[in-house]
């Protein structure tokens, strides 16, 4: 049995953070401007998308990113609150896939899709140790 639950298209999750120099692409290496850095962008659409099926599956089952499509659509200066979106859209198996959006006030800072991969966490971990 995969799930506990059965996982279906609407579970959600959203996060709200602020723009820290921490997460500017002059901090992260992937330009030389302070804004929000693609990378950084990427990283927390995933928290989001990990956060929508949290304490939907079995224990020792987890979840792994195996596919991204990301349009960063504006800038968002250190400062900025931005809030990021994930829903299950799709859900094949052990294939999930996400839709997300990030939004400050006023603006589409970026949207895209997350596709994850169900599996059993020792597992996956043990055939990294070969």
């Amino acid at each position: 049995m995969l799930t506990r639950m059965t996982l279906a298209p609407g579970l959600r999750a959203t996060l709200l953070i602020m723009v820290e120099r921490e997460d500017t692409a002059v901090k992260v290496g992937s330009g030389d401007v302070p804004v929000l850095a693609t990378p950084r962008l990427l990283a927390l659409a995933e928290q989001a998308t990990v956060q929508a099926v949290s304490g939907e599956l079995d224990p020792g089952r987890t979840s792994v990113g195996t596919r991204v499509t990301l349009e960063h659509l504006a800038a968002s200066p250190v400062g900025t609150h931005v809030e990021i979106a994930a829903e299950l859209t799709e859900v094949d198996g052990r294939r999930l896939v996400f839709a997300f959006t990030a939004r400050d006030e006023n603006t589409l800072v970026g949207t895209g899709t997350i596709e994850r991969m169900i599996v059993d966490r020792d597992r996956f971990l043990a055939r990294l140790a070969r």
